[in-house]
């Protein structure tokens, strides 16, 4: 079995944000993640080059085969937190993972934040990002209406032991 994680950018501990991550998890896979990274409880370590306790959060996400990326729209985009834990990671060090960037906002007018801001830097990292991010509007983010098709166009890139239909 793949193994599974959840790395979140909230600035905010147990946020909204690793909700869903954790959400979108279960409905992938049916399953909990194996790792959940909820990165505000390390992110003075990830000021610097070199932190042991960074360096071991980056080595426990590349153990993982898929990989979860949520962050809550900020400004746009997605968060300094998740970017300095990002910045973290050695060139190609996503090599061989599938990674699913997840981001949670107020409004639609950023829905498209996911795929033109966050999967080109997991792509740059070298992860393979074969489906559309996901966008949850952070009053509705564990609805089944929004994220079952979103997971039917997912599933035929995931490993065939997420195959069938989980709820």
């Amino acid at each position: 079995m793949t193994r599974v994680t959840v790395v979140c950018g909230n600035p905010r501990p147990k946020s909204r944000t690793l909700e869903a991550g954790l959400f979108v998890a279960r409905k992938l896979t049916g399953a909990d993640p194996q790792l959940v990274l909820d990165l505000v409880d390390i992110g003075p370590h990830l000021l610097g080059w070199g932190d042991p306790v960074a360096q071991q959060a980056v080595e426990s996400v590349q153990a993982c085969g898929i990989a979860i990326f949520a962050s809550p729209t900020y400004k746009g985009t997605y968060t300094g937190l998740l970017k300095l834990f990002l910045d973290q990671v050695p060139t190609d060090g996503l090599s061989g993972m599938i990674a699913i960037p997840v981001m949670l906002g107020a409004a639609l007018g950023h829905a498209m934040a996911p795929d033109l801001l966050l999967k080109p830097v997991l792509v740059e990292l070298g992860a393979a990002c074969p489906a559309r991010g996901l966008y949850l509007l952070e009053t509705d983010y564990t609805s089944d209406a929004i994220i079952d098709p979103w997971l039917s166009r997912v599933r035929p890139f995931l490993p065939s032991t997420y195959h069938t239909k989980e709820s």
